[in-house]
């Protein structure tokens, strides 16, 4: 059986708050050194797929370098391999004007892979590691015309999902995306596999073609005309798409056994590496339950936290439960508790992030940000001795003069 591979690419994760500003949700970093569609890239080529491509649309840039031309994964090919497909307008009468949702990134490029049987189609924003290739023969023995992959969550987190309900069988029998109320307890991982044919038919005949979103419109559509069977996944998987669920998908990888294994020999997680020193700790760093990666240098305490390659931490400072990515600065007498620090974020001498009790959510999104957890933006500032709260988002390039003053209270915002 022939297979390419589409991973949908191109969200604008808005629940991300600054994280992802100036970036799509697909690049946003994770685990020190990665980023998030690194998990999508490797398990296709770790299961023998080879023709892969990438739907861009919010903010490509940072995807675009990170990709590049797919060496890290063995997808510098000739034939098959990755393609980056950005968005465009299409002709009058061909498409919609401008492609709105999945279903129009998917239709506007169905040229793609044309050659395949089957298209393997992959949000892009999901952690986990997955075999695609049982799910392809469980796809064949029953002779759908679409599967999706399904794996039970809790009931309070269903609204987030496209939920699914079968019949004994595994035969879907309704799907509906993000509903406020639902018995079912499977949710779609975002993973499909499409017979060809029916893809086309169903994003190009008749009223198909005004359909936008692949969970919203196409998919609740085909459970009425196609044979759609879903697949069950018992492995580690997560929709990082909030800060809280990123946060915590980051902080379990120090677990003494995590859930997600990323030093698992049979099944790498590749991405692209810079080339940093080894890491350097100081004579009186005090490191305890961290991920560290190359380049980062310590000379101060960091418990129970994830590193990024050249992180400087100064003498006196102290990083508590916190993400502190790509060359970050936290200087001498500065303390970070339970706070996301964006790429080249300096927190200057003597500065406080996530301090206090007051856990008053953030005022202008309470949805978004009210577990505790104090946000800055790439190429953020926090001046030197400022006190930040909790819940407070700091936008990504903010200087000293943006400031109202010394105390940002807990669930205020500076900048934006």
């Amino acid at each position: 059986m022939s297979v390419s591979a589409m991973i949908l690419a191109g969200g604008e994760g808005p629940a991300l708050s600054v994280l992802t500003s100036l970036r799509s949700e697909t690049a946003l970093p994770f685990g020190g050194k990665y980023r998030v569609i690194d998990f999508s890239l490797s398990n296709c080529v770790n299961s023998g797929i080879f023709d892969v491509a990438v739907l861009t649309q919010y903010r490509p840039r940072s995807l675009n370098e990170h990709i590049g031309v797919g060496r890290p994964w063995d997808l510098d090919r000739s034939t098959g391999g990755v393609r980056l497909l950005q968005p465009y307008q299409s002709t009058r009468g061909e498409h919609g004007a401008w492609q709105e949702g999945t279903a129009d990134a998917l239709r506007f490029n169905l040229d793609v892979g044309r050659g395949s049987e089957d298209v393997l189609i992959l949000a892009g924003d999901h952690i986990y590691k997955m075999d695609y290739q049982p799910m392809l023969r469980f796809h064949h023995e029953r002779g759908a015309d679409v599967t999706l992959a399904v794996r039970s969550v809790p009931g309070f987190e269903a609204y987030r999902f496209g939920m699914v309900t079968t019949d004994p069988d595994g035969r879907v029998l309704e799907f509906v995306e993000k509903p406020r109320r639902t018995s079912s307890t499977q949710a779609s991982m975002g993973v499909y596999v499409f017979r060809r044919e029916v893809l086309v038919d169903c994003l190009t005949v008749g009223t198909a073609k005004k359909a936008r979103d692949l969970g919203q419109d196409v998919i609740p559509a085909l459970v009425r005309t196609a044979k759609i069977h879903a697949y069950p996944f018992q492995g580690y998987w997560a929709d990082a798409g909030t800060v809280q669920a990123y946060y915590e998908a980051n902080i379990a990888l120090l677990a003494e056994t995590p859930a997600l294994d990323l030093y698992d020999p049979d099944w790498p997680i590749y991405t692209r590496s810079e080339e940093r020193p080894a890491v350097l700790l100081g004579a009186e760093a005090h490191v305890q339950g961290n991920l560290l990666c190359d380049g980062c240098r310590i000379e101060g305490t960091v418990l129970r936290s994830i590193i990024s390659p050249g992180v400087y931490v100064a003498p006196g400072a102290t990083v508590r439960d916190s993400i502190v990515m790509t060359d970050a600065v936290i200087e001498a007498g500065a303390e970070v508790d339970r706070a996301i620090l964006d790429k080249r974020v300096h927190v200057e001498a003597g500065a406080k992030m996530g301090w206090g009790t007051d856990n008053a959510p953030n005022r202008k999104r309470p949805d978004r940000l009210n577990t505790g957890i104090t946000l800055a933006g790439k190429d953020a500032v926090i001046p030197a001795n400022h006190t930040l709260g909790r819940n407070v988002v700091v936008y990504p390039k903010v200087t000293a003069k943006d400031y109202p003053g010394p105390e940002i209270p807990s669930g205020e915002t500076v900048g934006g």
